[in-house]
């Protein structure tokens, strides 16, 4: 890559303010909050804003305004600057470290399954998943993947940005460090919602061929990222499965030697969205039976995103002895939540982003939906989670009243 001066001056400079902005000393108080809280320890309720990758980033930090002509240091340009932002605007628990990630490439040819859609004009719309496994016979389309890593890629790409960056932050190789597992989601796609639902009834023994055939090349692909020694931790700053940051003293393992990272050193995530109105037991046979046999693998575990599971608790905790973190959609009855997990796991809560979405923005709706929370998950160890945040109407400054009320709120609920 031939990098201009300018784009190094560039990322030079906003690396010079992260890096200054690491060195503040709140920083190991909210590190030492989420490893108690982690271990379901008394602290008060932890609060995250997660914005993502999603479109609000446009209303933050918009394209125009990134100044690289890199692509790829424009995309290193973003993170600097979603940092700086995070510091100046967005004052909950997220912790802003000193480091810049290289990806190690993995290269992975996926189940050799296309989907078919159909998508409205508008982006971000709604999608309809047409079949393309439309017989019982065309499970014999779906293959193995076959997985490499690209080392001179990976190599090449961690020492430009060493060049550029090494003597101000800490430049790190990291490899795949996020788990999501939810192979139940996966085949819908190619299935067809509907028809995948009738499967459940007509042919559970062809669905359960299927998911096996999954999950056993699931566990291959870890196993290979294992053996390669290229899993990264993530029981640090990662967002960690679908909410609340990963740092914990319980990972990695006692016997973990300093240099192999394990499976067992890592948290696991898992997910069955696609099952909200599924029964507990329908979900246990058709999820959880192989979602468990992934999660085992993992040293903590933490289970769900948007499908609602608070009538789903106990199964949950009879199949996942490892299991740390349970989400709290907007969907779910809070109280019934709170009385099933009690202080056995922590109570993810994510409350709708709507709020934050609508054409007036009521400061005191949020207080009261926020307080009406935490009462009601008093006996819990609960974070609050903000995500799936797909807009603010142009206007930021609602993200940071939000995060200072909750703020608020949640320190007045010390435990």
């Amino acid at each position: 890559m031939g990098i201009s001066e300018k784009d190094k001056t560039i990322l030079r400079d906003l690396a010079k303010k992260v890096k200054e902005i690491s060195l503040n000393p709140i920083w190991q108080e909210k590190i030492n909050l989420w490893k108690t809280h982690n271990k379901l320890g008394k602290t008060r309720p932890m609060v995250m804003i997660y914005l993502g990758d999603g479109d609000v980033w446009k209303d933050i930090i918009p394209e125009g305004t990134l100044l690289c002509e890199d692509d790829y240091l424009r995309k290193i340009e973003f993170n600097l600057r979603e940092r700086i932002y995070r510091w100046e605007n967005l004052k909950d628990d997220t912790v802003i470290d000193g480091r810049i990630f290289t990806p190690i490439f993995v290269e992975n040819t996926g189940f050799g399954i296309t989907e078919e859609t159909l998508k409205p004009e508008e982006y971000g719309g709604a999608v309809h998943y047409h079949a393309v496994i439309k017989e019982e016979k065309d499970i014999e389309k779906i293959k193995k993947p076959k997985i490499s890593v690209d080392y001179k890629r990976t190599e090449k790409t961690f020492e430009l940005v060493s060049n550029i960056l090494g003597d101000i932050l800490k430049i790190e190789k990291r490899g795949p460090c996020g788990f999501w597992f939810a192979p139940i989601d996966m085949f819908a796609k190619w299935r067809s919602f509907d028809q995948l639902f009738i499967d459940m009834i007509e042919r559970p023994q062809w669905l359960h061929k299927v998911l096996n055939f999954i999950t056993e090349c699931t566990l291959e692909e870890i196993e290979f990222y294992e053996k390669e020694n290229i899993l990264g931790f993530n029981h640090d700053l990662n967002y960690e499965g679908s909410g609340g940051a990963g740092y914990t003293d319980e990972l990695p393992q006692n016997d973990f030697d300093g240099k192999h990272v394990r499976t067992k050193d890592l948290w696991g995530h898992a997910a069955t969205q696609i099952f909200s109105l599924v029964s507990p037991s329908m979900h246990e046979e058709f999820a959880i039976m192989y979602e468990k046999r992934l999660l085992s693998k993992f040293g903590l575990s933490s289970y769900g995103c948007c499908e609602p599971l608070h009538k789903k608790v106990d199964i949950l905790f009879k199949n996942i002895p490892n299991i740390r973190r349970i989400s709290m959609s907007p969907w779910v009855d809070i109280k019934e939540g709170a009385k099933n997990i009690e202080d056995k796991a922590i109570f993810s809560w994510k409350p709708s982003p709507s709020i934050l979405a609508g054409e007036i923005f009521e400061p005191e709706n949020v207080r009261r939906i926020i307080r009406d929370g935490l009462e009601k998950t008093n006996d819990c160890v609960v974070e609050i989670i903000m995500k799936d945040v797909r807009t603010c109407r142009e206007k930021p400054e609602r993200l940071t009243e939000w995060v200072n009320i909750t703020m608020e709120e949640a320190i007045k609920y010390l435990k």
